[in-house]
């Protein structure tokens, strides 16, 4: 099996456990996917965000998703417990594809990590 044909079966199975467990059945799509782990890593349970605090979140889980690449690295917790990350490294530039890629195998990982599926 290839890596690509794994990514592809381990994604389409966390996307299924994800949506029923948090998407009442309708299918989560990847910017779905990063708003929960925003809301996960913020670490003060589901409420209702503002525009811009939903998408600090999206900021929040992408640097959490990518840290393990080397692109971004924790740097502290604000006084509202809000985490932010400094860059380590530009990302570089990709293809749309590329980016959706990465970005899918980043999620699968974070969920590998956290024994979900």
């Amino acid at each position: 099996m290839t890596k690509e044909n794994t990514l592809k079966e381990k994604w389409s199975l966390l996307v299924s456990k994800l949506s029923a467990d948090f998407a009442d059945g309708d299918e989560l799509n990847v910017d779905g996917i990063i708003y929960l782990i925003g809301v996960q890593e913020l670490g003060q349970g589901h409420r209702a965000f503002k525009k811009d605090e939903k998408m600090n979140l999206m900021h929040i889980a992408i640097c959490k998703l990518l840290e393990p690449y080397g692109y971004y690295e924790f740097d502290y917790f604000d006084d509202d417990g809000w985490p932010h990350y400094k860059i380590l490294t530009d990302l570089p530039n990709l293809k749309p594809g590329e980016q959706t890629v990465l970005m899918k195998e980043a999620i699968v990982t974070y969920f590998e990590t956290l024994e979900y599926f």
